[in-house]
Formats: structure tokens, sequence, C-alpha cells
């Protein structure tokens, strides 16, 4: 067996013990999971943008943003709901470039998981405390989330994993929303499979566990474009795209049926500046359509402190070391330009 065990990793009560949720953020979380539930039961016509770096690779970074962000909620209540995204996974098996915080808890480090882990979580904890915004991250190892479960907000499972049996299996037991999104080839009736596969109850073994599940009713799905053999990028946000999503929810006649869409990846041709734009289409859109308003549920940005992105060695704070995003002064305008929309 050439599997080399470095050391036993923590079990979550472990981590849960030593880096407790207090009580007064434990009611915050609760009241914000609400306001998100309703958006996607349709009792809250708000939009939800899920707004941040595409990897949250610097923790002061991290919290200086969230910091923003909550002075912004407070301008945009009426209309829109913002969850951060602070991603903490990145799904690279090459073993080229940046594999996300948990992996590499210093990104010029080699990678020390257990160090990662109680990173994250201890990231995920301040920034929670300093915002008030419980946030988003993505699945990349089902058998993490109860490490992080008591401070996500939202969940998102990449397209890289949607077709994986365990992702599916595990969110249909979460008790927050999940977004699926639809996998690089851009195929919707396979996004539309696991989001019917997470509505359903389940039993299954998970963490040394046999455990059953009740499915989870706010699995939804994410379009994010698509990419062929030969690295071209094609959208999925324009009306027709849309549309066709919405029928086949109909058809599936599936809980809940929302959509969010991803405005950059493949959508924008990884062209971050593009990502206002194709918001400002999608609202166009729903604006024509009463069955895109029902179903649209918001959107996902990527957004830091500063423009663009840096090389995984440099030490620009604030600025991605993964995809280009959107800086602070142009999400700030964007996000209230969306407000007045």
């Amino acid at each position: 067996m050439s599997l080399n065990y470095i050391h036993k990793y923590p079990s979550p009560s472990e981590i849960l013990d030593s880096q407790p949720l207090p009580v007064e953020l434990q009611e915050i979380k609760k009241k914000r999971d609400g306001i998100i539930r309703d958006i996607f039961t349709g009792n809250d016509e708000r939009l939800l943008l899920l707004i941040g770096p595409c990897s949250a690779h610097h923790a002061e970074a991290v919290y200086e943003y969230v910091a923003r962000l909550s002075k912004l909620q407070e301008k945009v209540r009426e209309r829109l709901v913002l969850l951060p995204r602070i991603y903490t996974n990145k799904p690279r098996t090459t073993g080229k470039g940046y594999k996300g915080m948990l992996h590499q808890p210093d990104h010029r480090e080699k990678p020390d998981m257990t160090k990662g882990l109680k990173a994250i979580r201890e990231m995920h904890l301040k920034a929670l405390s300093i915002s008030h915004l419980p946030a988003a991250d993505e699945m990349l190892y089902p058998g993490n989330y109860p490490y992080l479960a008591d401070v996500l907000s939202y969940v998102a499972v990449g397209a890289r994993s949607v077709e994986n049996q365990e992702h599916r299996l595990t969110v249909s037991g979460l008790d927050v929303p999940v977004g699926l999104k639809n996998p690089t080839s851009g195929d919707l009736r396979v996004m539309i499979d696991s989001v019917y596969a997470a509505q359903q109850p389940h039993t299954f073994v998970y963490n040394g566990w046999e455990v059953a599940t009740s499915g989870n009713p706010l699995a939804h799905g994410v379009v994010r474009g698509a990419v062929d053999r030969y690295g071209n990028h094609s959208p999925n946000y324009h009306y027709e795209d849309l549309m066709i999503l919405a029928e086949m929810y109909l058809d599936r006649s599936l809980e809940n049926p929302s959509i969010i869409v991803d405005a950059n990846h493949s959508n924008s041709g990884k062209k971050f500046r593009e990502q206002p734009r194709i918001v400002m289409e999608v609202m166009r859109s729903v604006k024509y359509s009463a069955l895109l308003k029902k179903m649209v549920k918001g959107f996902m940005i990527e957004s830091y402190l500063l423009e663009g992105a840096q090389e995984p060695s440099g030490n620009d704070f604030g600025k991605s070391i993964t995809d280009p995003c959107l800086g602070w002064e142009e999400s700030e305008r964007f996000v209230l330009e969306l407000a007045e929309f």
C-alpha cells in the first residue's frame, strides 16, 4: 500500500470544542438562515447575492472585505441579501496552483490540512463576528462539512463535483440551501439530476456511520456556462437558456424551483469585468418573464478588495491568487445599481 499516513485527522467534536461558535453568533446565523430560506421558498422577494473572492487565501483581507460588505448590506437591505463567498477549497488535482486554505493555511507553505482545518474555521468564525453575515463555502470534501456546519448559511457544489454520488448524498442531509452547478460540459440535465437526488431521502455511510437523510428541499441549480474540449467558453445565462432550465424544473416537479446565475467562469469567458453586464441582462430577462422572476433567486459574483489576480507567490493585500475578481469600487457600484434596478 502506497499511502503515507502523516497523522490522524481531528474529529469534528475536537475542532468544535476548541473553536466554539458563541451563542450570540448562533442567534445571528439562525435569523440570517431564515431570511435566506425564505428567498428560496418564495416568501421573500429580495435577491440573494453571493459575492466575494474566488479564493479566501488571506484571512486579514477577508476580514476587511466582509466588514465593507456588512456596511454595504445596510444600504441595500430592502432589495438585496448579501452572502459572503469565503471559499477555502480549490478543486485542483494536477498539483499545479493553489489548492485553498484548507490545504495551505499559508499559501507559500507546504500542505498541512490539520492546521488548515483550524485556520478555515477560525476565519469563518471571525468573519461572522465582524460582519454578522454568515458565509458560503464550496464543498470539495463532503466529509469535512461537520467542521463548518454551524457557521455556513450556504454550500456550493462545484462543476467538477456535481456528478459525484457522495456529494449528492451528503447535501441531501443539509439544512441550508445548496447550489449545484452545471458540469463544465454545460449539461443541464446532469445538474437537474443532481438537484433531484439532493432533494430525496437517502441512507448511506458517512464518516464511519450509517446515516439517513430526509432530503434537502432547498437544493437548486447554478448555471455557470460551459467549456468544450478545445477550451472554448459558452454562456448559459441568456433568456432562452434560462427558459429551457425553468421548463426542465417544471417537468421534474422539483421543490422550490430556483436558479442562481454565476456571472463569472464560463458565463463571462473568464472576463471578470463582464459580470455586472451579465447580471443586468439576466435582470431584464426576469422583468420580461413572470416564470423567470419567480425562479431566478440571485447571482454569484467574484469580487475582492483589488481588481484582477496576482501570481500565487505575490503579496498584494486583497488581490486574488486564483481567478481574477472585480475590485471593491466596481463591486460596490454594481451592487448599488442592482439594488436600484
